[in-house]
C-alpha cells in the first residue's frame, strides 16, 4: 500500500522520487531492526506514530488524513459505494474529478477505464481516505466516510496494487502482514480463496517457507497471489485491484479472474485495468475523461454506443501483441 501511493504521488508531482526512496530506506530499516528482535512487537498506536514522525521529519510533509472529533468507528459494510457530485483538484492546482456521481451495489464487480490521467486512481485515493474531496460527499452504505475513523475505513478495503511488496519472512508472515493475530486456519482459508494454497503447498516447507532475500523466489503469479490472499484475509467488504493483473502471463491472469468471479455477490471488486480480458469480467464500467465520468453500463452496451470506451477498446485491438 506505501509503494501504491507513493508511486501515485511522484507521477502526480506531489513527491519527489528522493522522498520516495528515502521513505521506503527507513521503513526498510525499521522492518530490519524489528525482524532481528523477535520479542518486540509494534502496536497499531507506535507505528502510526513512526509514520508520522517519518513524513515530518524525512519528507517534511504532513500525513493528509485525521479523524474528525466526532468520528466514529464504520459499521460491517455490505458494501455500496456512493459518489455524490464529487470534485477534487491537488494542492498543484491540477484538476483531477469533475462532479462525479456513481453508485455502485454490495457485490457489484465494476471496472474503472479511462485513458492515464482521466481520474481513475484519484477516484481510489479518495475512497481511501488519503485526499479529501473539495466538494461533494462520499458514502459507504449510506456513512459520509469524513465522519468515521480512518481506521475502521481501511480495515474494510483490501487494495491489490500492480507492484506486489514481499517481506523477508515465511509465507504465511507475508499473508498475515496485515492481521498478525490470524489463525494458520484463517491464513490458509485466504490462500485457498486466493488460488494460492496448492503451490505453497509444494514449497520446500509449506506455510513456513521463508521467501525474499535468503529464501524461495516466487514468480510474478505467485507473489500476485500471496497479495491478494493478504488482503483477503481481513475479509473486506471492499476489494480494489490496482492493475494487478498488468504484469502477468495469460494464466496468471486466468487465476485472478476467477478469485474475482468468486466473489461475485460476497464482496465489492473495483478494477483498474488496462487488459480488456480482466475488464469484461465486470458487470459494469465507469468511464471517466479528463476527471468526468462520462459512461458507464455493460461492455456489450458500451462498445455499441461507440464512445469513449468503444474508442479505447478498439484502439487496444489494433495493438500488435
Amino acid at each position: 500500500l506505501v509503494l501504491w501511493f507513493g508511486g501515485q504521488e511522484v507521477a502526480r508531482g506531489q513527491m519527489t522520487t528522493a522522498q520516495l526512496l528515502s521513505f521506503l530506506f527507513l521503513l526498510h530499516q525499521i522492518a530490519q531492526a524489528a525482524s532481528g528482535v523477535g520479542a518486540i512487537q509494534l502496536t497499531r498506536k507506535q507505528v502510526r506514530a513512526a509514520a508520522q514522525r517519518i513524513f515530518r521529519e524525512a519528507l517534511d510533509v504532513e500525513p493528509e488524513a485525521y479523524d474528525a472529533p466526532d468520528a466514529q468507528p464504520l459499521p460491517p459494510l455490505q458494501g455500496r459505494i456512493q459518489f455524490e457530485q464529487v470534485s477534487f483538484r491537488y494542492p498543484t492546482g491540477e484538476q483531477a474529478l469533475r462532479e462525479v456521481s456513481f453508485e455502485i451495489q454490495p457485490g457489484e464487480v465494476v471496472a474503472l477505464v479511462g485513458h492515464s490521467g482521466a481520474g481513475k486512481s484519484t477516484l481510489v485515493d479518495l475512497l481511501l481516505r488519503f485526499y479529501t474531496p473539495q466538494e461533494g460527499a462520499i458514502r459507504l452504505d449510506g456513512y459520509d466516510i469524513q465522519k468515521v475513523t480512518l481506521e475502521s475505513l481501511r480495515a474494510q478495503i483490501g487494495v491489490v496494487p500492480q507492484q506486489t511488496i514481499l517481506f523477508v519472512g515465511t509465507v504465511a508472515e507475508n499473508i498475515a502482514y496485515g492481521k498478525p493475530d490470524a489463525t494458520r486456519e484463517e491464513i490458509e482459508r485466504a490462500a485457498k480463496q486466493a488460488h494460492a494454497h496448492e503451490f505453497i503447498e509444494r514449497l520446500p516447507n509449506s506455510y513456513d517457507t521463508l521467501i525474499g532475500e535468503k529464501g524461495v523466489r516466487l514468480s510474478g503469479g505467485e507473489a500476485q497471489r500471496i497479495a491478494i490472499a493478504r488482503a483477503l484475509l481481513r475479509n473486506p467488504r471492499i476489494l480494489v485491484l490496482d492493475e494487478a493483473t498488468a504484469s502477468l502471463d495469460p494464466v496468471s491472469e486466468r487465476i485472478i479472474q476467477q478469485v474475482i468471479e468468486e466473489g461475485r455477490g460476497m464482496r465489492t471488486t473495483l478494477i483498474i485495468a488496462h487488459r480488456w480480458t480482466t475488464v469484461q469480467c465486470a458487470d459494469r464500467a465507469l468511464v471517466l475523461e479528463r476527471g468526468r465520468l462520462v459512461e458507464q453500463g455493460s461492455h456489450a452496451e458500451l462498445v455499441q454506443r461507440g464512445g469513449v470506451y468503444a474508442q479505447l477498446y478498439r484502439a487496444a485491438l489494433l495493438e500488435p501483441v
